[in-house]
């Protein structure tokens, strides 16, 4: 049976999916051997902007890429050095290591590491030059404490801590024998021209520095004696029989002589200062 048109001519309606359009004919046409070998065209790359490839441009990009590295390395050379600077030095136990006048940094960098004070005299010396103490590495003899840093080092040289050392006078002892000792003394330098006068040299113990003048530690036994002297003089007894600081002294040396005992001086002192006022 044949079905009949719709009344108003128009094909019925239909449910089912719509038709997919179909690419252009020229699309689906295989290319030729030769387009396939060719490679595809793309767009030329942006023109850089002239002002980036001025010269000044280059050249100041230059310039401070040059400084960014300059300042990573001076940083890391600063740290690294820092950090050598501080750490404990070779040094196994503590050590007297004689600086003689008139050295340079290098000759004390150099004298310091014979020593085995330090092993680095290159980052002693430019921890020299960051500090401007040049000029304070003071020379003579000091004491380096075990594992002392290069830090320790300086510092000791720079504060002057030399080593000290005593010279004692024992009471009883005559000039004489004062300056016989100190000529054998070793550490003391330069000669003594005269015999100081009997109870002019203070006994005690005086503390001095390698190759000071012996006649410097003559000087200061007199003072120190002089200034005692005074002392006593200006405290003294209203009633004894002297009358000048010289005789006082010289009472000293004679009761000195009599005994070496100090308890019993006052009792031989006594016995002349009566013999005085009687």
């Amino acid at each position: 049976m044949n079905s009949m048109p719709p009344p108003n001519g128009r094909p019925p309606f239909n449910n089912g999916p719509a038709p997919v359009p179909q690419p252009p004919l020229a699309n689906k046409l295989p290319r030729s051997a030769r387009a396939a070998l060719e490679p595809e065209r793309v767009p030329p790359p942006r023109m850089r902007s002239k002002k980036v490839r001025h010269p000044l441009v280059m050249v100041g990009n230059a310039i401070f890429t040059a400084l960014v590295i300059v300042s990573v390395a001076v940083g890391a050379t600063l740290f690294i050095g820092k950090q050598r600077f501080e750490a404990p030095g070779p040094l196994p136990e503590d050590k007297v290591v004689n600086i003689p006048r008139g050295l340079g940094v290098k000759d004390i960098a150099d004298v310091l590491q014979r020593e085995g004070v330090i092993d680095q005299p290159w980052v002693f010396m430019g921890g020299v030059f960051v500090l401007k103490a040049k000029g304070e590495l003071k020379f003579g003899e000091y004491q380096f404490t075990k594992n002392a840093s290069l830090a320790d080092v300086i510092e000791t040289m720079i504060e002057n801590k030399v080593v000290q050392h005593a010279f004692t006078v024992a009471e009883g002892l005559t000039s004489e024998q004062i300056v016989a000792r100190l000529l054998e003394n070793t550490a003391l330098a330069g000669q003594i021209r005269d015999i100081p006068r009997e109870g002019t040299l203070l006994p005690e113990t005086y503390r001095f520095t390698l190759g000071m003048a012996r006649d410097q530690i003559v000087q200061r036994m007199q003072q120190a004696n002089k200034r005692i002297v005074q002392e006593v003089w200006e405290h003294r007894a209203s009633d004894l029989p002297y009358k000048t600081p010289e005789q006082l002294v010289t009472m000293a040396s004679i009761v000195e002589k009599e005994t070496g005992k100090p308890e019993e001086r006052s009792r031989v002192a006594a016995v002349f200062i009566n013999r005085l006022k009687s």
